[in-house]
């Protein structure tokens, strides 16, 4: 293979990712070919729909326009990840199908409306659709896996036999072809929440996310946090969680960020001295992290706005202070390792320096402003990541060492095409499942069901859901997950008075700790391959890290102030609690409490219950562990004093 040839491939594999999938050879260049088409047609419907333009005095249908984006992108899956190794005549007939029936109703779209085909469609119609939703299964199975597709499947015929499954999840049974009718025409299931929130809303920030990847973002974010904090004891570990946030609060993905960040930051911890297992645990712990961080995280945040009615604004700042939380939690976790252990800061001369890194890259900070300004200030949530894309690419043309070539385009248009490919996959899919508990009515009364199962305790039913949400995301992805339970269980938690939005940001989180906890902990299992560890070691490495978010979700749903809502006085004093509270729970997971020093089992076990009672929502055990955490270390301070003149005055032998 010449030089020319590997340099193709390498720019192939960078684009593609470590699975090559659907590339047939080495320089199969397809995939790429409907990336590009796709990205540039969806691109293009998105700005015609969004912006509101027309064309002739024409406007986009909104149906119309959801079944133009099915035509577009779900093809792209069978091309590049075909049934075997090798692509087959099938793979292209799939793809070809994927194309053609939902661009026909893209057509038909008008007709289908008033005709009521939701109800009674023509039978060559009802075939057409039974193969969509056939491809859609085949489809998620392809971008989410087999254990999404089976229940994503399972949620598709549900409906069938509804009545026969015993309460809470019995149901009104529908016809075989009444379902499959209601599943791609009727406006709750194919045509429901998942695939609007990719529509109106999370398109643009997709095209943001590839952008900013095509442009050199992510290099920029680790070079920024490698030059802010790099100086500091325990630098490298300080930089994974640094760069792993800014990254991911892009990419949305907590296993791209594993990929993309900790190929560079767990190498560079391991050689610090970290253990393997800690390096890994701590890039698996910050790249989940990012999910959760404003201003864009991951597709369910979206999916909240969608849900509730509400801008997404408002849910991207109230998730701002319980993301702070946690990664302060594992930011102390990781200094009080690092002094435990007497870990030195990375040399100067290896760090890269921050004006440098700032005058290169400045735009990105430019783009990220403009969208944080579009977003919150001017509130045009659906403009607003079109337009700080739209930066990326105009700010680095204006100097020479910055500007933007054919290549960066190029891998621009084929990342946008991969991402919105396998999203719109796993949307349709996901769409089966809200559209059948919605159909059968299980939607409206599994909520009173689980309310009596708890017995009308609120506590119970917390757990109930907290531990429904991590079984449940072990299965599936975090999308998935959350609207299933904003389906099922949202509805009774919001009925005992909780508020709505820390309801499901609850069960988002919920669904999201699956990715660091055993037995399927995918982003510990990614860290562990990077590191050459054992995976189920930093399964239990990740938990004891992330320790603070099994404990932040139950914080804010019982205390709203911490998800800014309430008065200002309310939401400071939550935010101090909380804070000081989960400082202490981290310094006592690493047994080292900055000011006092190395900490004894003892202390530790007492101190750490300290910290949970200030983190409590209400004033009295908030008080008492403010109490308990002060006579603490006043008496470690005190007997550490006594035992220092001892040592200082004892007679040398």
């Amino acid at each position: 293979m010449n030089e020319k040839q590997e340099h193709k491939e390498s720019r192939l594999r960078h684009i593609y990712g470590d699975e090559l999938g659907g590339l047939q050879t080495k320089t199969d260049q397809l995939p790429k070919i409907i990336f590009v088409i796709s990205a540039i047609a969806s691109l293009g419907i998105a700005v015609f729909a969004i912006f509101r333009f027309s064309a002739f005095g024409q406007i986009l249908t909104e149906n119309g326009y959801y079944y133009l984006l099915i035509a577009i992108l779900l093809p792209g899956v069978f091309i590049y990840k075909p049934i075997k190794k090798i692509r087959h005549w099938y793979d292209i007939a799939a793809a070809t199908l994927a194309f053609v029936i939902p661009f026909y109703f893209f057509l038909v779209s008008y007709q289908m409306s008033i005709k009521g085909w939701e109800a009674q469609a023509p039978f060559y119609v009802e075939i057409m659709s039974l193969i969509l939703i056939i491809l859609s299964i085949e489809a998620v199975r392809k971008s989410g896996g087999l254990s999404l597709a089976i229940i994503c499947a399972f949620f598709a015929l549900f409906p069938l036999f509804a009545n026969f499954i015993p309460v809470p999840f019995k149901g009104v049974n529908f016809s075989f072809w009444r379902v499959v009718s209601f599943h791609v025409m009727g406006t709750e299931s194919f045509l429901g929440i998942p695939l609007k929130t990719v529509g109106n809303l999370l398109i643009g920030f997709m095209f943001f996310a590839a952008a900013l990847m095509a442009t050199g973002g992510g290099k920029f974010f680790i070079n920024i946090a490698m030059s802010l904090f790099g100086r500091f004891r325990g630098g490298t570990a300080k930089v994974s969680i640094v760069s792993s946030s800014l990254f991911g609060t892009i990419s949305g993905s907590a296993t791209s960020n594993v990929i993309s960040v900790g190929s560079i930051t767990i190498p560079a911890m391991k050689a610090a001295g970290y253990e393997k297992e800690y390096a890994a645990g701590i890039e698996a712990c910050a790249s989940t992290g990012g999910v959760l961080m404003p201003p864009v995280m991951g597709a369910a945040a979206f999916i909240i706005a969608q849900f509730l009615n509400i801008p997404y604004a408002q849910v991207a700042v109230a998730a701002a202070i319980p993301s702070i939380l946690y990664y302060t939690c594992l930011f102390i976790q990781v200094d009080a390792y690092a002094a435990k252990l007497g870990m030195k800061s990375i040399p100067r001369a290896e760090l890269p320096s921050f004006k440098h890194t700032l005058n290169m890259g400045w735009f990105y900070m430019v783009a990220i402003a403009v969208l944080i300004y579009l977003l919150l200030y001017l509130r045009m949530e659906a403009q607003a990541p079109f337009i700080a894309a739209l930066s990326l690419f105009v700010f680095p043309m204006l100097r020479k060492s910055t500007r933007l070539n054919l290549h960066h385009i190029d891998e621009f248009l084929v990342t946008s095409g991969r991402l919105l490919s396998e999203l719109i996959a796993i949307m349709l899919a996901v769409g089966l499942i809200v559209g059948s508990l919605s159909m059968t009515g299980v939607a409206n009364s599994f909520s009173s069901n689980v309310i009596s199962l708890a017995g009308g305790n609120l506590y119970i039913l917390l757990a109930l859901s907290a531990l429904t949400s991590f079984i449940l995301g072990m299965g599936m992805s975090v999308t998935a997950c959350y609207l299933l339970l904003a389906i099922l269980v949202a509805p009774a938690l919001i009925t005992m008075g909780l508020y709505p939005l820390a309801v499901h940001l609850f069960i988002m989180y919920w669904g999201m700790i699956s990715f660091i906890t055993p037995p399927v902990a995918v982003a510990s299992i990614l860290a562990a391959g990077i590191a050459d560890a054992n995976p189920m070691k930093v399964g239990f490495r990740a938990m004891r890290l992330g320790i603070v978010i099994y404990l932040v979700p139950f914080l804010f749903v019982l205390e709203p102030a911490l998800v800014l809502y309430g008065s200002i006085s309310d939401i400071v004093l939550a935010i101090l609690s909380a804070f000081i509270g989960v400082l202490i729970i981290a310094s006592c997971v690493e047994g080292y409490l900055v000011f006092v020093g190395k900490l004894k089992k003892g202390w530790r076990v007492i101190l750490a219950i300290a910290g949970v009672l200030m983190s409590y929502p209400l004033w009295l055990p908030t008080t008492i562990g403010a109490m308990l955490a002060i006579g603490s270390i006043v008496i470690i301070k005190l007997t550490n004093r006594q035992l220092s003149k001892r040592s200082e005055t004892s007679p040398i032998l």
